[in-house]
């Protein structure tokens, strides 16, 4: 598991996806946040600018993030 820290109250999913680099742009997070292919703690997350914060876990695929 990958961990990003983050020293604002939240970061959007689409920016976090970028900074894990996890894609390599806005437009190919938004692909695959539409797609369904991002889980938010385990359930399907469809809004590109949803607030992440500390706590959570993003996974795409086989790849997971932890937000501390």
């Amino acid at each position: 598991m990958k961990t990003i820290t983050i020293n604002t109250e939240y970061i959007k999913l689409d920016q976090l996806l970028k900074l894990a680099n996890i894609v390599s742009g806005g437009g190919e997070a938004h692909a695959l946040i539409t797609d369904g292919q991002v889980k938010l703690n385990s359930n399907v997350e469809l809004q590109k600018r949803k607030k992440i914060v500390k706590g959570d876990v993003v996974t795409v695929g086989k790849e997971e993030i932890k937000i501390v």
